[in-house]
């Protein structure tokens, strides 16, 4: 008899958004990503904005996935192709494991809404000290587009066949 996991289990994140521009009052996209955070049940721990600088957003990566209250990090913004879109850059080192697959198929959801321009994007996602990170483009529909038909079903502990929230956290194996 095989038992199926129906207790579902909230996780910790973290928001980063990048940007040379956004304030907390002009961020629709962190804010939106919070408003659905908050709403599936996983708790918010922390919400930042840094500017498009490889080192700033380094540190504040580095010290969320250092922070064992911190499950999952999610990011916005800085995957394109401007001079200053520098996400990809400033986190793929840390990642211990890159989820291919991430990428994959958020441009592959989000050609039937933005169609070839969908090559322009640059998101990544991996694994850090047992933390998942995120990231996505900045605006709010790319957003929308990685939480709802990506990231929600990962960090649903009952998604079959296999999810992330098993590999996050501190004492994840």
């Amino acid at each position: 008899m095989t038992l199926i996991n129906t207790a579902r289990h909230s996780v910790r994140i973290a928001i980063l958004t990048v940007s040379d521009t956004r304030t907390f009052a002009t961020d629709t996209s962190g804010g939106w990503l919070q408003g659905a955070i908050e709403s599936t049940g996983h708790e918010l721990v922390d919400r930042k904005i840094v500017i498009d600088d490889i080192y700033q957003m380094r540190s504040v990566i580095s010290q969320w996935i250092a922070d064992e209250q911190v499950q999952v990090i999610v990011t916005t913004g800085g995957t394109g192709f401007t001079g200053r879109d520098s996400t990809p850059e400033a986190l793929a080192p840390i990642f211990d494991k890159h989820i291919e697959g991430f990428g994959e198929l958020f441009r592959q959801l989000s050609y039937d809404e933005i169609g070839t321009s969908t090559i322009q994007s640059r998101c990544l996602a991996g694994l850090a000290n047992n933390t998942a990170i995120f990231c996505l483009p900045g605006s709010t529909g790319a957003c929308k587009t990685g939480w709802n038909h990506i990231i929600s079903e990962q960090l649903d502990s009952t998604f079959e066949p296999c999810n992330f929230v098993q590999h996050v956290g501190k004492t994840a194996k």
